[in-house]
């Protein structure tokens, strides 16, 4: 049988929407720019990053996929031009655990005598103003470890800086938020996400600013790291459930807080970890230093 005609669903489409009791999801589709109105002010170049990995150990597994594509935005934060999408595949001369080729869909087949395009891929990353990654504190150590040319270049991540429930969503996962602006999309492959992120970036808050703009701003704000040096050890629960995280080789408990909230995170630590005992480190971040 035939599959109805596309106007046909389309109607359908706009009618369930219409009703309180239904909400339509509809498949995100490439595009080349999301706002078609003149730009504002000076462009810059942005890139929607995403990564995916033989596991979750920042030293020892290795990129299988990478996928990048540029985007421009104005002054504003509307996304006024996007590229193409360059996916590369590299082998990461082991076998895949089962539990990757599951969530990926990627076999050892797919990437026997696969690799990164070095050259085409630098200068891609070099060219942004901006790398934009929805868990940026995953991707960006790869990325940096893969690529050491382009290791200083400025990051944002869209899942950690903003406040996504002051922004009217719920939950942080790049699929649901999608979900909630009207979209779907299939998951989990480096190219679908990629998309996904930019259209989310793309997205008017309900203030009428964009996704992006918020997120702008926010990469702006200095910050700081600080490391809980020397805490003493029953204090890691209370630290991990506060969002630090363990640093394996440096051995300490670190995480990355607005200049706003300085002070407050200095007083808890002192007070509720170190008791007078010991002090953390506080560095300054950037945008360029932020997530490594």
């Amino acid at each position: 049988m035939a599959p109805p005609p596309i106007d046909l669903l389309a109607d359908a489409a706009r009618a369930l929407a219409a009703h309180p009791d239904f909400r339509v999801l509809r498949r995100l589709v490439p595009v080349d720019h999301l706002h078609a109105g003149p730009a504002v002010g000076k462009t810059r170049i942005g890139i929607a990053l995403d990564v995916e990995t033989t596991g979750l150990d920042r030293e020892t597994d290795k990129i299988i996929e990478l996928a990048v594509q540029r985007f421009r935005f104005d002054e504003l934060g509307r996304i006024v031009q996007i590229g193409t999408p360059r996916v590369w595949r590299e082998d990461p001369q082991r076998p895949l655990d089962p539990r990757i080729t599951q969530l990926t869909g990627l076999t050892d087949d797919d990437l026997a005598g696969q690799a990164i395009d070095e050259s085409a891929a630098i200068a891609i990353l070099a060219s942004a103003d901006l790398i934009v990654a929805h868990n940026a504190a995953f991707d960006r150590p790869f990325v940096d470890r893969r690529l050491p040319a382009v290791a200083g270049r400025p990051w944002a991540c869209s899942m950690a800086e903003l406040d996504w429930l002051e922004l009217g969503f719920d939950g942080k996962a790049l699929g649901y938020l999608v979900a909630q602006c009207g979209w779907f999309f299939e998951g989990h492959r480096a190219e679908n996400d990629i998309l996904a992120l930019i259209y989310l970036l793309g997205h008017a808050a309900p203030d009428g600013e964009t996704i992006l703009a918020k997120l702008v701003a926010c990469s702006e704000r200095p910050s700081y790291r600080v490391n809980a040096v020397d805490a003493p050890f029953e204090g890691k629960d209370a630290l991990k459930a506060r969002g630090y995280r363990w640093d394996a080789a440096m051995r300490f408990w670190g995480r990355t807080v607005p200049e706003g909230d300085l002070e407050s995170e200095r007083t808890w630590l002192l007070q509720d970890i170190y008791a007078g005992h010991g002090e953390p480190a506080f560095h300054p971040q950037s945008a360029c230093e932020r997530y490594r």
